[in-house]
């Protein structure tokens, strides 16, 4: 399949996505554009340098530039404070100017960690992302949303900064564990679940297909270009856009008490989406037949459907209310969570009561 370039339309902040197997070298080739001192600054995972450096270098040194790289050890613990002074010193120490560009390539959390300083750094200097997983290439690559953890729950410190282009190469893909690519496939389920129905049903037809080739490149397009929709109505989160947000309350309730390293964001995911379609049948607002629906496509990928099937617990259903106190959609207090109304439907639901949803998930535990 040829390269795919989807745009997201922001007016003076608009940038292409480019998708495809040969999209590394296709993207280095339009670096030059936002490296204007020759030199090409990278915030690199340190397992996708490991498995892809070499192409990576071979991409930029044919642009006519020279790479400058610090590597960084992924996962949520990069996302701190400490994490985003090194990353920042860093830049500083190599003495990076406002007219320059960072490149972040790794999975999500180097994404959102090089977002964040590259927000910071000098009061703004652009960044361009090259995700190599495919959680982040149809999800935290594109629409600008960047940030680190504390110690009070995940990515509740950022900011929007838009990247100025995402290369989202799918060769790269090959390299990843399957647990990795199914994670990936929860955020494709997302976008077809919240306003994709005929999105959703191509998939279920796929079946595991979906997960692989050709298929799966349509795929991570459609789910790119369905949120490019969705953050080009509402940049900063202040409407529709948090409906992207579709099981996340769950599932960052379940990252935040999971055991340090056996729980994966894209499995919170599945199963979070899975809770708000059954929380939404449990108030009336969906038809309990779409509620299956979903919740048998996600474990036919091979995703937690349930909240046994997760790693990382036993979960506690009053510790995750607790957490979900701190979610940032949250207003006057109360949670905020976001429903589903049908396949490719979804709502906000403001003001949910902590008791009612304790007892829920404390059946849900024991599914």
């Amino acid at each position: 399949m040829s390269l795919i370039t989807v745009p997201v339309a922001l007016g003076a902040r608009s940038y292409d996505v480019l998708i495809g197997a040969d999209a590394l070298e296709a993207g280095a080739a339009r670096l030059p554009a936002f490296c204007p001192r020759g030199r090409a600054l990278i915030a690199a995972d340190r397992a996708a340098f490991a498995a892809h450096g070499e192409r990576l270098l071979a991409a930029v040194k044919a642009a006519g530039l020279t790479p400058l790289v610090r590597e960084i050890e992924g996962g949520e613990s990069a996302k701190t404070w400490a994490g985003l002074e090194a990353l920042t010193g860093w830049m500083l120490d190599q003495n990076m100017e406002r007219g320059e560009a960072l490149i972040a390539f790794g999975g999500g959390t180097v994404g959102d960690l090089a977002g964040f300083a590259a927000a910071v750094m000098k009061r703004g200097c652009a960044f361009v992302q090259i995700p190599t997983t495919l959680l982040a290439q149809v999800d935290s690559s594109v629409g600008g949303k960047t940030g680190i953890n504390t110690r009070q729950g995940k990515n509740l410190a950022g900011a929007f900064h838009q990247p100025a282009l995402v290369i989202a190469d799918t060769g790269v893909l090959a390299t990843l564990p399957a647990r990795e690519i199914r994670a990936g496939y929860a955020e494709v389920v997302k976008a077809g679940l919240i306003a994709g129905a005929d999105l959703f049903a191509r998939l279920e037809a796929l079946g595991p297909q979906a997960l692989d080739g050709p298929d799966l490149v349509r795929a991570i397009a459609d789910a790119v270009a369905f949120k490019a929709r969705i953050v080009a109505e509402d940049e900063r989160e202040r409407g529709v856009r948090a409906l992207l947000n579709l099981g996340h309350t769950f599932a960052h309730a379940f990252e935040a008490e999971a055991r340090k390293g056996e729980l994966i964001h894209g499995e919170a995911v599945a199963a979070g989406l899975v809770l708000a379609f059954r929380y939404a049948v449990r108030r009336g607002l969906c038809p309990p037949a779409d509620a299956a629906r979903a919740e048998a496509h996600i474990a036919a990928a091979g995703l937690p459907a349930r909240i046994a099937d997760l790693p990382g617990g036993p979960y506690d259903a009053a510790r995750l209310v607790g957490r979900m106190g701190s979610d940032k959609k949250n207003a006057g207090g109360a949670i905020t969570l976001v429903l589903a109304r049908a396949i490719g439907a979804a709502e906000l639901a403001p003001g949910a009561d902590p008791a009612d949803l304790t007892a829920f998930l404390a059946q849900e535990i024991v599914r």
